[in-house]
């Protein structure tokens, strides 16, 4: 399989579900993992970072009126133009994100910090020219939602890690930005969440990042330039 499978999904394979949301697969079977969210708000459901695919309105149906969708990456637009005009709601990007806007064909909004309807604090994440992600956080469930940075598909994780970083990542993880973070719950863009312990794993990804670069390297280096080639199509 490709990393990512570009042709018409199949049905989606539902991967997170707690009592604030799910998350689905739209091809479970390509190596990247690309996941979804949905998670409940103030004012109904907010989509993060959504891919679009038989069952994913009837997945919607059972969990409430969708208010929003948000993009927490640069590289992430995926289907969340179709899904906001299908939805009749906008696109939601921080200030400083950048390249989505313009691959959208929906009504947009811009916030500073946080989704207030969605309960949901954004902290800004630019690692390296060209890549911005939001690194998104609900205290009042303890979600953390992580687009990029961390993941748990395959070209993530390395040995007994539950959590990792992509190889590129390893070198300058996202220790500052998370050190305060202890979540009941790890979704990311890329693989199942992580719900058992979740704040030991995400100890544990950062902590042993650069240490388990090279066998990272070993392991998905030629996997991860081939993601970032697909990316760029």
């Amino acid at each position: 399989m490709p990393n990512y499978d570009r042709t018409k999904a199949g049905d989606i394979a539902v991967v997170d579900r707690w009592d604030g949301g799910a998350g689905w697969l739209a091809h479970p079977d390509e190596t990247g993992q690309r996941a979804s969210h949905a998670v409940r708000g103030d004012d109904g459901v907010w989509l993060l970072d959504p891919l679009d695919a038989p069952g994913v309105d009837d997945l919607l149906g059972e969990l409430g009126e969708v208010a929003g969708v948000a993009v927490l990456s640069n590289w992430h637009t995926r289907d969340a133009g179709p899904l906001a005009r299908r939805h009749d709601v906008a696109v939601h990007l921080p200030e400083w994100m950048t390249r989505v806007e313009a691959r959208i064909d929906a009504p947009v909004e811009r916030y500073a910090e946080t989704i207030v309807d969605a309960g949901l604090h954004v902290r800004r994440c630019q690692p390296m020219p060209g890549w911005r992600e939001g690194m998104a956080i609900r205290e009042s469930d303890g979600t953390l939602y992580v687009p990029e940075s961390l993941g748990t598909a395959p070209a993530y994780t390395v040995g007994e890690e539950r959590l990792g970083c992509p190889p590129i990542r390893r070198v300058s993880p996202p220790r500052r930005l998370l050190a305060d973070v202890r979540p009941e719950r790890v979704l990311v863009g890329h693989g199942t969440g992580v719900f058992d312990r979740a704040a030991t794993a995400l100890a544990d990804a950062l902590a042993g990042a650069r240490r388990r670069l090279p066998r990272a390297l070993l392991a998905h280096g030629p996997t991860q330039l081939r993601a970032l080639l697909e990316a760029t199509r």
